[in-house]
């Protein structure tokens, strides 16, 4: 699949979808939005709880938008919106770029690299911060790509409010690059190593687009 530069990715809420997996958090609080709406009228209780319930309904909105994407060139691009929060050479010789997602960002996630989805594992964990270095023992899925690069491991890292990662592609499953596979909820993080030989083009504290950003150096 051919994949062209953009300076500006689309990310407005209505430029065409949701992202699945947010039903669980978005339908109730809609459905209280539209409710206390709808007895405003003839209720003062239900005037009060209008506001605020439309209020995080538009917020609930905002968080799950997923934006059509222009997916850039490149042998590996950000799986994840946000910023670099760390980069570090591991002992065997790959790097580490970590990603702090912010609850503004979109959590949607994206295939870094086209290839087969080799592993998918949940490991369970902890929910401090996604910022703390502790957030390594954090709730994660660990994901394995069969890519041109060899194997690249992704891992989508809880943070203390994103308590369910979800998965959307099975193991065995063939990805685009850019292809979206999963999604986190609420502030979070997501670690990409890079091979060995394989030099990083971003830099701690650059913000990232996923499936725009390229991650390493050509």
């Amino acid at each position: 699949m051919p994949h062209s530069q953009t300076s500006a990715p689309r990310d407005g809420i209505l430029q065409g979808r949701l992202a699945r997996g947010a039903s669980p958090w978005l339908l109730p609080t809609v459905a209280t939005a539209a409710l206390s709406l709808v007895r405003a009228r003839h209720s003062k209780g239900a005037a009060a709880v209008a506001v605020p319930a439309t209020a995080l309904a538009a917020g609930m909105l905002w968080f799950f938008r997923d934006p059509e994407r222009e997916i850039a060139s490149g042998r590996v691009i950000s799986p994840a919106d946000g910023v670099v929060q760390s980069i570090m050479p591991w002992k065997d010789g790959r790097t580490r770029v970590a990603i702090f997602m912010s609850p503004l960002n979109v959590h949607v996630n994206r295939a870094p690299l086209a290839g087969t989805v080799t592993s998918v594992e949940h490991i369970p964990g902890g929910f401090v911060p996604a910022f703390n270095k502790e957030s390594e023992n954090n709730e994660r899925v660990v994901w394995h790509f069969d890519t041109e690069l060899g194997d690249i491991e992704m891992i989508q890292i809880a943070g203390a409010v994103a308590r369910r990662i979800v998965p959307y592609v099975p193991q065995g499953t063939k990805v685009e690059q850019g292809e979206r596979i999963g999604l986190i909820r609420f502030g979070s993080r997501v670690d990409i190593y890079l091979p060995e030989g394989v030099e990083v083009d971003v830099e701690v504290g650059q913000k990232t687009v996923a499936g725009v950003t390229r991650i390493d150096r050509g």
